[in-house]
C-alpha cells in the first residue's frame, strides 16, 4: 500500500495550489510522548493566506456549479481512502497528538461518519417553493457562503477539523483550513492528501499550518465569508470581534468546564467508572470532559473512594509503544497549567486524593476532593486528567453549583430516577445534556454545542450543516416582465 504522506515528503511544504513552501518557515512536527521530531512542516504567513483565499474564491465558483454526483463521489471516496489507510492516520494521531490508541480509533470513526453524513448533503433539495401570487413564482433556495476559513485545535485534531471542512465542500463552498501548528499533519496535511487522491479539484481546499498571525490574517481576509473555529473562549471571543467588524459569519465551538451531578440515588460503582472516563479520556484534553464533578454528600465519600481507586488503576505512558489507558500531554505548557491549577487548588484547601504527581509529559491521574467555587480547579478549564469533587446537600444547590459557570457546553446526571433528572435537565443552562451516560459523547448526526462562553449555538450535524454553510437567497421569477405602478 503507497502511503499517502510519508515525513520527507513534507520537508517544510503546505498544500495551497500544490504542494509549495510557504512564507512563514517551518516547524518541527514533534511525538509529545518522546520528544522525537516526526517531520518537518511548513507554516503559512499572511502572504500565504492571501493567496489562497484568492485561488479558492476563484476555484470555488466552478466547485459551486458541479453537478451534486461529483461532490457526493469526492466524499465518499475520502471515506474510502480513509478506510484503506487507517493504520497511517491512527500512528499520526498517536504519535503527533499523544492519543492513545483507542483514541484514535474513536477519532477515525467519528470521521468516517462525518464523511458520511455530508456526502448525504448534495443529494438533498436545496430550499422550498414560497407562496406564490398570481403570475409569480416564489423559490427560497440555499447558496454557498463562498470561502470557509477553518481554525481547528490539537487535542481531537482530525475530527475537529472534518468536521467544518467535510459539510463546507460538500454544500459547494471552498475551504482554508490553518490546523494548529502542533498537530499539522493529522489535523490538516493528511486532510489535504485525503482530498486530493479522493478527486476534489485543486485549488477548492488549501491547508495552511501557521500561527495565531495566519489565523488572524484569515479572519480578517475580505475573501473569506465565513469562520469556523474550535477551540478556547478567549481566542474566540477575539475571533467573533474581529469577524463581527466585517459582518462576518462565526462558527464558535468554545470550551467548557462541564458539570457531572451525581445524585444520592446514582449506583456509586457506575458512577466513578462515568466519573473516570468523563474526566481522563485522552488525558482530559477534550472540552466535554468533566470539569467538576458535583457530587450529593450522602454519597459523596462513597463515590470519592471509588474514583480515587479508578484513578490509581488507570496506566500512563507512551501510546505507541506501550499498551496504556493515557498517553502524554501535549506539551510543557499544558503540563504547567495543570500543574499549577492543582497546587493552587490544593494550597487552597482541596484535599489531594490521587495523582498531583507528573513524569515528563505524563500526567497522572489526579482527584481533588472538597474543591470549592473560589479554587482554580473549580473555576478553570483545566484541560488536564483531573477531577476535582465538590460536594452538595441536595439536588437543588446541585443545580445552582452546575450553573455559577459561565461555560454551558455540556452536563451529565447519573441517577436511579431518569426520569426526574430530566426534569433537571431542563433547568441545566447547557447545549447538551446525558442522563446515566459519559460527559464525553459526540455524534456526526446531532447538534452539537454549546450556550454563553461555550460557543454561539448547535448547529454542527446532519441536516443542522445547512444553516451553518449556506445563505438563503429568495428569487421570484415572472414570465413576462410587467411595469410596477407607484
Amino acid at each position: 500500500m503507497v502511503s499517502l504522506l510519508l515525513p520527507e515528503t513534507l520537508d517544510g511544504v503546505i498544500s495551497s495550489g500544490g504542494w509549495r513552501r510557504p512564507g512563514g518557515g517551518s516547524a518541527d512536527a514533534v511525538e509529545p510522548a518522546t520528544g522525537q521530531v516526526l517531520a518537518k512542516v511548513g507554516l503559512a504567513d499572511p502572504d500565504d493566506v492571501r493567496r489562497a483565499t484568492r485561488l479558492a474564491a476563484a476555484a470555488q465558483r466552478q466547485w459551486a456549479a458541479a453537478g451534486h454526483r461529483d461532490r457526493i463521489r469526492v466524499l465518499r471516496d475520502a471515506a474510502g481512502l480513509l478506510r484503506v489507510h487507517r493504520d497511517e492516520f491512527t500512528e499520526w494521531l498517536v504519535r503527533e497528538s499523544g492519543s492513545t490508541r483507542g483514541k484514535a480509533a474513536f477519532e477515525i470513526e467519528s470521521v468516517l461518519d462525518e464523511l458520511y453524513v455530508a456526502a448525504g448533503l448534495p443529494g438533498q433539495s436545496p430550499g422550498h417553493l414560497l407562496p406564490p401570487t398570481p403570475g409569480r413564482r416564489s423559490v427560497a433556495h440555499r447558496t454557498p457562503i463562498g470561502v470557509v476559513g477553518v481554525i481547528s485545535p490539537w487535542n481531537v485534531p482530525l475530527v475537529l477539523s472534518m468536521r467544518a471542512v467535510a459539510p463546507a465542500l460538500a454544500l459547494g463552498n471552498a475551504v482554508v483550513l490553518k490546523p494548529d501548528p502542533r498537530t499539522a499533519v493529522c489535523g490538516g496535511l493528511l486532510i489535504a492528501r485525503l482530498f486530493e487522491e479522493a478527486g476534489l479539484p485543486d485549488n477548492v481546499l488549501h491547508v495552511l499550518p501557521g500561527t495565531a498571525v495566519a489565523g488572524a490574517a484569515l479572519v480578517e481576509d475580505p475573501a473569506v465569508g465565513m469562520i469556523a473555529f474550535t477551540g478556547s473562549t478567549a481566542v474566540g471571543r477575539a475571533i467573533g470581534e474581529r469577524a463581527g467588524r466585517a459582518l462576518k459569519r462565526t462558527s464558535l465551538e468554545l470550551g467548557g468546564n462541564n458539570a457531572l451531578l451525581v445524585l444520592a440515588d446514582a449506583d456509586i460503582a457506575t458512577a466513578a467508572a462515568i466519573g473516570a472516563f468523563s474526566s481522563f479520556f485522552h488525558q482530559g484534553q477534550v472540552c466535554m470532559a468533566a470539569g467538576r464533578h458535583i457530587v450529593l454528600d450522602a454519597v459523596a465519600d462513597s463515590y470519592a473512594e471509588l474514583l480515587t481507586r479508578r484513578a490509581n488503576e488507570i496506566t500512563v505512558g507512551d501510546p505507541w509503544r506501550e499498551e496504556v489507558s493515557l498517553g502524554p500531554l501535549i506539551d510543557t505548557g499544558q503540563l504547567k497549567r495543570v500543574s499549577d491549577i492543582v497546587a493552587e487548588s490544593v494550597t487552597g484547601g482541596a484535599r489531594l486524593l490521587a495523582g498531583g504527581t507528573h513524569r515528563h509529559l505524563y500526567y497522572a491521574p489526579t482527584v481533588l476532593d472538597g474543591v470549592t467555587p473560589e479554587m482554580p480547579a473549580f473555576r478553570e478549564e483545566i484541560f488536564g486528567p483531573v477531577a476535582p469533587i465538590v460536594r452538595v446537600r441536595d439536588e437543588e444547590e446541585a443545580i445552582e453549583v452546575a450553573n455559577t459557570d459561565e461555560h454551558g457546553l455540556v452536563a451529565a446526571i447519573v441517577t436511579g430516577a431518569p426520569e426526574r433528572a430530566e426534569s433537571l435537565a431542563d433547568r441545566l443552562r447547557v447545549g447538551i445534556v446525558h442522563i446515566n451516560d459519559p460527559i464525553i459523547e459526540d455524534d456526526a448526526y446531532v447538534p452539537f454545542g454549546g450556550l454563553g462562553a461555550s460557543g454561539n449555538g448547535s448547529r454542527h450535524g446532519a441536516l443542522h450543516h445547512w444553516d451553518e454553510f449556506t445563505e438563503w437567497r429568495w428569487i421570484t421569477t415572472r414570465d413576462t416582465a410587467v411595469s410596477p405602478a407607484f
